[in-house]
C-alpha cells in the first residue's frame, strides 16, 4: 500500500510538472503571437510609408517633367520655327526634322509623366485619370477598355484612390505585355461598406500561385498590387481561367456618404 501510495505521489508530481511546462508553454506561445502582430503592424506601417512617400515623388518628379521639361522643349521649337525663316530649303527640312524629333520628344515626355503620376489624378479623380491611363495604353495596344464606374468613387480618400489607380495600372500593363487580349472590362461599384473595382480581360490564362512564388522574378508587380491594396486595409484576389481570361478584384473599405451617379465608357 505504501509503494502504491509513493507512485501516485511520484506520477502527481510528473503530472504537476508537465502541467506547469504547458502553461509555460502557452505563454510562450502567447508572447510569440503578441509579437508576431506586433511586428506585423510595424512592417505595415512602415510599408504604407514608403508607398506614401514614393507616390510623393512621382508627383514631384511628374510636376517638375511638365512645368520644366516640357516648357523647354517647347520654347526650343519656337527658337528652331524662327530659325526656318531666310535659311535654304535644305537647312529649312533639317530643322523641320529637328521639330518633329522634339515634338516627339515632348509627346513621350508627356505620356512617361502620365504614367508616372498622372495630373489628373490630383487635379480631377481616380475616374478621369483611369479614362486617360485607359485611353493612351488602349490605342498603344490595340486593346478595346470599357470602364463603368460609380461617382462616389471619388468620395475615397486620397490613398484609397491612388491604390485602386496603381492596381488598374500595373493590371492593365499587365494584360498589354502578356495576355493578349482584345477586350477589358473595368468596373467600380459601391457595395456595403468597401468600394469593389474589377477588372476583366479576355487574354490567356495563367497559373496565379506559380506566377506569385518567390522563385519568380514577375511576381513584384502582383505582390506590390496585394500590398498597396493591404495598406489601407483591404483585399484583392486574382483569378485566371483557361478561356475566360484572368480578374483581379479590390475591394477597399469604404463608408459612403451620399448617393453615386453611374458613369459609363465605351
Amino acid at each position: 500500500m505504501a509503494e502504491r501510495t509513493s507512485e501516485l505521489a511520484s506520477a502527481n508530481t510528473r503530472l504537476e510538472a508537465s502541467v506547469d511546462s504547458i502553461g509555460k508553454s502557452k505563454d510562450e506561445y502567447r508572447a510569440l503571437f503578441l509579437e508576431s502582430q506586433f511586428q506585423q503592424k510595424k512592417l505595415s506601417q512602415l510599408t504604407r510609408k514608403i508607398i506614401t512617400a514614393q507616390e510623393d515623388e512621382r508627383k514631384q518628379i511628374s510636376r517638375e517633367l511638365h512645368d520644366e521639361v516640357v516648357q523647354t522643349l517647347v520654347g526650343l521649337n519656337i527658337e528652331l520655327s524662327v530659325l526656318c525663316k531666310g535659311v535654304t530649303p535644305t537647312l529649312k527640312r533639317k530643322i523641320a526634322h529637328a521639330q518633329r524629333l522634339v515634338g516627339k520628344s515632348v509627346d513621350e515626355i508627356h505620356q512617361f509623366a502620365r504614367e508616372l503620376r498622372p495630373t489628373m489624378l490630383d487635379d480631377i479623380g481616380l475616374i478621369p485619370a483611369l479614362h486617360g491611363f485607359a485611353e493612351g495604353i488602349g490605342k498603344r495596344k490595340g486593346i478595346r477598355i470599357e470602364i463603368t464606374a460609380s461617382g462616389g468613387v471619388e468620395a475615397l480618400e486620397d490613398a484609397g484612390r491612388i491604390v485602386l489607380f496603381r492596381v488598374a495600372q500595373e493590371a492593365l500593363t499587365n494584360v498589354a505585355r502578356h495576355a493578349h487580349a482584345s477586350l477589358v472590362k473595368i468596373s467600380l461599384s459601391e457595395i456595403p461598406g468597401a468600394i469593389r473595382m474589377e477588372i476583366v480581360d479576355n487574354g490567356k490564362s495563367f497559373h496565379v500561385e506559380k506566377t506569385v512564388s518567390r522563385k519568380n522574378p514577375k511576381r513584384l508587380g502582383l505582390v506590390g498590387m496585394r500590398e498597396r491594396v493591404e495598406t489601407v486595409g483591404g483585399t484583392l484576389t486574382i483569378g485566371s481561367e483557361r478561356g475566360k481570361g484572368t480578374t483581379v478584384r479590390a475591394v477597399i473599405p469604404f463608408v459612403p456618404g451620399q448617393s453615386s451617379v453611374l458613369l459609363t465608357d465605351n
